[in-house]
């Protein structure tokens, strides 16, 4: 049987961290930002980990 292909969207938006974990971009931080405010803005510009029940998903979407 071939090897399994990576998904190259899943690799664009997922990064691993040295744990082994997996780390994402938030949402909402694309337009409309002038009613946000700025804690709020702040916050979503930093990344976080997937949560336990998508990890086995994306794992599996990048080849891992």
């Amino acid at each position: 049987m071939p090897k399994m292909k990576t998904h190259r969207g899943a690799a664009k938006r997922f990064k691993f961290t040295p744990s082994g974990k997996i780390k994402r971009r938030r949402a909402f931080k694309n337009h409309m930002l002038e009613k946000k405010t700025s804690d709020r803005k702040r916050r979503l510009g930093s990344s976080t980990v997937v949560s336990k029940e998508d990890t086995k998903t994306i794992r599996r979407l990048l080849g891992g």
